[in-house]
């Protein structure tokens, strides 16, 4: 329960519902500093709700598959009612395309 007991990690899976990402596009959406959410990103890897695969440089998030556990399959299939009037995340995702930018012209080496 650790995992979800903080706002900024629901709406990180939120966030991931719409595709993977990586810590500094994370960071960029969600303001917070770069070790604030790979501890966040730690929590919920640890927890079986998300996966990271290596690009390059580039470490990136998504959504588990819930195999990890009975309580990450449930809470991955409860996940899609959550939050959806929250306008914090709403501008979170309005923001997406921005963030994404990070990654797609290269603008930094990589963030893990």
């Amino acid at each position: 329960m650790k995992a979800l007991s903080d706002p900024n990690r629901v709406r990180v899976l939120k966030l991931l519902e719409r595709g993977e990402l990586c810590v500094c596009e994370i960071q960029k959406l969600l303001g917070l500093a770069q070790s604030t959410v790979s501890k966040h990103m730690k929590l919920l890897e640890d927890a079986g709700l998300v996966e990271r695969q290596r690009q390059g440089t580039w470490i990136l998030y998504s959504l588990a598959d819930g195999s990890e556990s009975e309580y990450a399959e449930t809470m991955l299939e409860q996940l899609h009612q959550w939050l959806n009037d929250d306008s914090e995340l709403q501008k979170m995702v309005t923001a997406l395309p921005d963030a994404a930018v990070l990654r797609i012209t290269g603008g930094r080496k990589g963030c893990s």
